[in-house]
């Protein structure tokens, strides 16, 4: 049994990792957040310390480790522009890290991190599941042991209906969640680079504060794709089930379906970190430079070979209805 602490625990993301650690039989000593909405503990681990204000959290997590309650993970769940900071504290705190996905903002601070698991001898574990899912685990071995010359042509389109309440949390400021392609683009990012290999080119026709769409050149794939919080851009079969969300990827003209089977990926990811075969800073880097690079891009509009719908109205409903 491995003892954890978790950092923001009253996010979103939190309750999974809550239940990975919980259904990989582990132990919470000690939880943090600013919020305090976080009877979801009761659930899992209702003993745990749980604190408001990070000095008495580490001052908490610290005497554990004076008096030999040795904190070997601390989980990090905070927004994506706190990862790197709370990352550099449990390393120096003396555990090893488990942080949700974007790893960090800006590729630069990579180095960083590396630098301090160089220093404490502990290890950063970023959370890239999409890379364990059943269906992408079988899709990659199918292109590795396919004709090792064959590019693909990719389609993919996400699409997650967020209410206005996304514009005035931190997820709507660029500076804070790194933009849409950060936010929740990463993980299709990650999966598009770990199945069909590096970056080549990279070309952004449209981005705004709900959307962005583009082309990626990859070593073995070309992808248009297309990222969204705006209902409105949802297609009209996917409105008429009462869907909020809509994910396809289409490989030539094959749609690759994946839609299930997320529920476990973050017991799945626990379970290999603590086996030793977590991802870690080298893993994660490709896709950070590869949202940091579309973030910063200059979009060059309706040019070229764009995703249909990089070219839906900002403003208007696309499709008609009310």
């Amino acid at each position: 049994m491995k003892n954890f602490a978790i950092i923001g625990v009253g996010g979103y993301v939190a309750p999974r990792h809550l239940k990975a650690i919980h259904e990989t039989g582990n132990n919470l000593i000690a939880a943090y957040d600013t919020c305090d909405s976080v009877g979801i503990l009761d659930s899992y681990f209702p003993a745990t310390s749980f604190f408001t204000e990070m000095e008495l959290f580490d001052r908490h997590c610290t005497k554990a480790q004076n008096r030999g309650e040795q904190l070997d993970y601390v989980s990090v769940c905070t927004p994506n522009y706190l990862h790197d900071a709370h990352t550099r504290y449990a390393l120096r705190l003396g555990a090893d890290v488990i942080c949700e996905k974007p790893l960090v903002l800006n590729p630069w601070n990579l180095d960083g991190l590396q630098q301090t698991e160089e220093q404490t001898g502990h290890k950063v574990n970023n959370i890239l599941q999409l890379r364990l899912h059943p269906s992408i685990v079988a899709l990659k071995e199918k292109i590795d042991n396919g004709p090792q010359d064959k590019v693909y042509d990719i389609d993919l389109t996400y699409i997650t209906s967020r209410g206005y309440w996304y514009y005035a949390s931190w997820k709507g400021d660029t500076r804070k969640s790194g933009g849409i392609a950060t936010n929740i683009g990463i993980h299709f990012l990650d999966m598009l680079l770990y199945l069909f290999g590096e970056m080549e080119q990279s070309t952004v026709h449209v981005s705004t504060h709900d959307r962005v769409a583009g082309f990626l050149q990859l070593k073995r794939a070309r992808v248009r794709y297309f990222l969204s919080i705006n209902a409105h851009t949802l297609p009209q079969d996917a409105v008429r089930q009462g869907l909020r969300t809509y994910r396809s990827i289409t490989i030539g003209n094959e749609a690759f379906e994946f839609s299930g089977g997320f529920t476990e990926l973050h017991t799945e990811s626990y379970r290999k970190i603590l086996d030793g075969h977590g991802f870690g800073i080298a893993e994660a880097r490709p896709c950070i430079e590869l949202a940091y690079d579309i973030r910063n891009a200059q979009p060059i509009g309706l040019k070229g070979d764009y995703h249909p719908l990089a070219a839906l109205d900002t403003e208007a409903h696309p499709f008609g209805w009310q």
